[in-house]
C-alpha cells in the first residue's frame, strides 16, 4: 500500500505518466492521503499549510526572546553544543545589531557565552578527532574498542 502525506493540492491521476508542477497554496493547508495511486482521500486542515512553518523572531515580544535565548544557552550544557550554534546564529542580530531594548544586555551575555562554549566544544572535538586518527593504530586493541567501525588494511 502506498501512503503519501503532502501539503500540495492533489493531482488527479492520468493515463499518461508525466510529471506536473505542483503549486504551494497559502492559507488553508491540504493534506492528501494517497492509497494505491488513483484512489485518494482529501482532508482539509483549518490551520496553516504544513509547508509554511518558519521561525520569525520579529513577531516575538522581547521577554519571549530572552526566555528562548536562555533555554538554548542552558540546553547547550546538556552536551548539545549544536544548541549554542543555533543560539548564536538566531540571536546575533538581536544582541548586537538592533537598537537597544531592556533585555538586550542579557541576550548579549547569553550569545557571547554560547559562542565561547561552542568554540570550546569545537576545539575539544577537533583535538580529540585529530589525536584519535593519528594514534589509533598505535593504541592497538584499545583504539579498536573505541572505534565504531574498524577500518580494514594496514595503517
Amino acid at each position: 500500500m502506498l501512503l503519501n502525506v503532502c501539503c500540495q493540492p492533489p493531482i488527479k491521476p492520468t493515463r499518461r505518466r508525466r510529471r506536473r508542477k505542483r503549486r504551494r497554496r497559502g492559507g488553508q493547508g491540504t493534506a492528501c492521503l494517497y492509497l494505491r495511486g488513483s484512489v485518494f482521500r482529501q482532508l482539509t486542515l483549518k490551520t496553516r499549510s504544513l509547508c509554511e512553518f518558519t521561525m520569525n523572531l520579529e513577531r516575538l515580544p522581547n521577554e519571549e526572546k530572552l526566555s528562548l535565548c536562555r533555554k538554548y544557552y542552558l540546553g547547550g550544557f546538556a552536551l548539545l553544543p549544536f544548541l549554542w550554534l543555533v543560539n548564536v546564529v538566531w540571536f546575533f542580530k538581536e544582541a548586537f545589531v538592533k537598537p537597544p531594548f531592556t533585555e538586550q544586555t542579557q541576550i548579549k551575555t547569553y550569545v557571547k557565552r554560547s559562542a565561547m562554549g561552542l568554540s570550546f566544544w569545537v576545539t575539544v572535538l577537533t583535538t580529540w578527532i585529530t589525536i584519535y586518527q593519528h594514534f589509533r593504530a598505535q593504541w592497538g586493541e584499545v583504539g579498536d574498542n573505541l572505534s565504531f567501525t574498524i577500518p580494514l588494511g594496514t595503517p
